[in-house]
């Protein structure tokens, strides 16, 4: 960044700093295990900023280090935004938006469940807010071994649906064959993640990508069986 565009940025940071999340107006309050928590409409997410995309791409790293700082509401939009958010208006199927990510036959079959000190949310991309889920802090729940407590101030749990495979425009074999339908979900959470990478290395912000807990997650978030919970990655500032 120039001198030049940093002395134009310098405001902005300052207000990002000063924001705070805001509810969404046709919201209420959460009922059951969501109790007490409101849904969370996100800022509209920034389309500039940051290192480059080759810049970042030469960051790119996993830091597993990660501090307990809680990521701006400006920030957290951005990288949901960029992680899983809506590109188009019109995606190639008719009534469908176009997502940051690729999915087989534009299936769409991945749901990003953000896991917070409060509470699990689920990203709804087309309002571009959270839903409530699950209230408490749920993070030492994502770890497979809990032998420390998870002081990352994000985490990530991507789910795949695969009933949204029957729903595709394209029904190419491929969506009805089980095994087939691994690699495309598993293909379709790596694209996510690589998002989430290059979007972490442009902010100076930590990644990890990891495994997790896989039962544990299915019955704390009460999944469908066509739900498959798959992984999850923890975000925030470096320790």
């Amino acid at each position: 960044m120039n001198r030049r565009d940093f002395l134009k940025a310098v405001p902005a940071f300052a207000v990002l700093a000063a924001r705070t999340f805001s509810l969404a107006e046709d919201g209420e309050a959460a009922t059951g295990p969501a109790k007490g928590l409101q849904p969370i409409q996100l800022p509209k997410p920034e389309m500039d900023g940051g290192k480059s995309v080759l810049a970042a791409l030469q960051d790119r790293k996993t830091i597993r280090r990660i501090s307990e700082k809680k990521l701006p509401p400006q920030v957290l939009s951005n990288l949901l935004w960029a992680a899983w958010g809506v590109n188009r208006k019109a995606g190639r199927a008719p009534g469908q938006v176009g997502r940051t990510a690729a999915s087989a036959s534009d299936s769409q079959e991945m749901d990003l469940y953000v896991v917070l000190p409060e509470g699990v949310y689920l990203y709804e991309a087309v309002p571009h807010r959270l839903a409530p889920v699950l209230a408490g802090d749920h993070r030492a729940t994502v770890r497979r071994r809990r032998r420390r407590r998870s002081e990352a101030p994000v985490i990530l749990v991507y789910v795949a649906d695969v009933a949204r495979y029957a729903k595709a425009r394209f029904q190419e074999p491929g969506l009805r064959n089980p095994e087939i339908q691994k690699s495309y979900y598993n293909v379709a959470t790596g694209l996510i993640a690589g998002n989430v990478y290059v979007f972490a290395a442009s902010q100076g912000l930590a990644a990890w990508f990891h495994n997790c807990n896989k039962a544990g997650l299915a019955g704390a978030l009460k999944l469908r069986p066509e739900q498959r919970v798959l992984y999850a990655q923890t975000v925030g500032y470096p320790a």
